[in-house]
């Protein structure tokens, strides 16, 4: 029986969306081998647990790794402790370590790809100086990498606050990669992710702050992996691609033009490490499957129409676009109820969120639809809406 349910429409009232078959992509036999893919994995709360604003996070453990194996079972990495995970909203220093821990030895236990990130959130408040956030970056880094996991060297709060200059950045960031003989990823997060990162690499204008990033890669290629670029500026990743040695890869954060960034122009493209592959994840493995054939028209056919869901999940305020990702996973059975450590499944309003299970529909990625109906009502329901 077809599956259908009654939305509020835009502009008033209601009307009734009949919901198309999924897709019906095939798991693959293994990862795709033209480009590395990793989607950054988010966290499920434990519903019996307070996970309000303010207090420590407490995770369903067993969803929260059910929905990596999914992740891997797709043939992408993991991507895990980034900013999807609410690293800095809600995922304390504590539970991080655990979640790395677990989530490296799944990995090893299954042959999955996975990345972790190191920052230093176990700070608290403004730290007394550099070489103490040095030190906390290092430590984090040690800790990955001791897990049995590639580290992501996300940006820091904390230096951002202490900053005064480019240099200061080059000095911490190049203390703490001198003191790895491991491969990293650098992580240039953007100020729309997260508003503490304004002027990220001691400019405000993108290109000095490029020119900073670009100096740093150089002088440490040799212990640079790639560098996950997060500006939702496709222009500005392309030139980017440009400028750092070839031994570096890029994986594009762009949540928004991830399809052609990701097909690249004929002479470099991106890799991908990227929220939104969470949430498309059978697309985004059939995708790259198409693209490992040279089908690149049947790898953009099938990325494409899910850039309009993605772009919607990552709308402004884009912080909260953690919301979308577990209210998708939520929809097609991946964790028990709809709640966020921090509180955050307040992120979203009901009619962002509508509209998130329609463009999610549209693109074929409401993998049970009766399961996703019934669990639109609930949700509508609590909200208040008749459905």
């Amino acid at each position: 029986m077809t599956a259908r349910i009654t939305l509020p429409a835009t502009g008033g009232g209601t009307e009734t969306l009949t919901l198309r078959e999924p897709a019906g992509w095939q798991r693959p036999a293994g990862p795709p081998a033209s480009r590395i893919a990793y989607a950054a994995a988010h966290v499920v709360a434990d519903p019996y647990a307070d996970n309000a604003p303010g207090q420590p996070a407490r995770l369903d453990w067993d969803a929260t790794l059910g929905v990596r194996r999914n992740l891997w079972s797709w043939g992408l990495g993991v991507a895990e402790a980034m900013d999807t995970a609410q690293r800095g909203m809600g995922l304390d220093w504590a539970a991080t370590r655990e979640l790395i821990r677990r989530s490296a030895a799944e990995a090893a236990a299954c042959g999955g790809r996975i990345v972790a990130g190191a920052a230093t959130d176990q700070l608290t408040g403004v730290p007394a100086g550099l070489d103490e956030v040095t030190t906390a970056y290092a430590e984090q880094v040690a800790f990955v990498q001791d897990c049995g996991a590639t580290a992501v060297v996300m940006a820091s709060r904390q230096l951002a606050a202490l900053a005064t200059d480019p240099d200061d950045y080059l000095r911490v960031y190049g203390q703490v990669l001198s003191q790895t003989d491991a491969p990293v990823v650098l992580h240039w997060l953007g100020d729309m992710f997260d508003p503490a990162l304004a002027g990220y690499w001691g400019s405000t204008d993108l290109d000095a702050a490029t020119k900073t990033f670009v100096s740093l890669v150089h002088t440490h290629a040799d212990v640079i992996d790639g560098v996950k670029v997060s500006l939702l500026d496709a222009e500005r990743e392309v030139r980017l691609r440009e400028l750092l040695p070839a031994t570096v890869r890029v994986y594009t954060g762009d949540d928004y033009h991830y399809p052609e960034l990701i097909a690249g122009d004929g002479r470099r493209f991106s890799h991908a490490l990227l929220g939104a592959f969470a949430a498309i994840a059978p697309a985004a493995s059939a995708a790259l499957h198409r693209l490992d054939a040279g089908d690149t028209a049947g790898f953009r056919d099938i990325l494409d129409p899910t850039v309009p869901l993605s772009r919607h999940v990552f709308a402004p305020p884009t912080q909260f676009y953690k919301t979308g990702i577990a209210f998708l996973s939520w929809l097609n059975g991946f964790q028990p109820g709809f709640t966020m450590v921090g509180g955050l499944h307040s992120g979203r309003g009901v009619p962002h969120l509508v509209r998130t299970f329609r463009l999610a529909d549209a693109a074929g990625l409401l993998l049970d639809p009766d399961l996703a109906v019934e669990r639109m009502r609930r949700y509508l329901s609590v909200a208040g809406v008749a459905a």
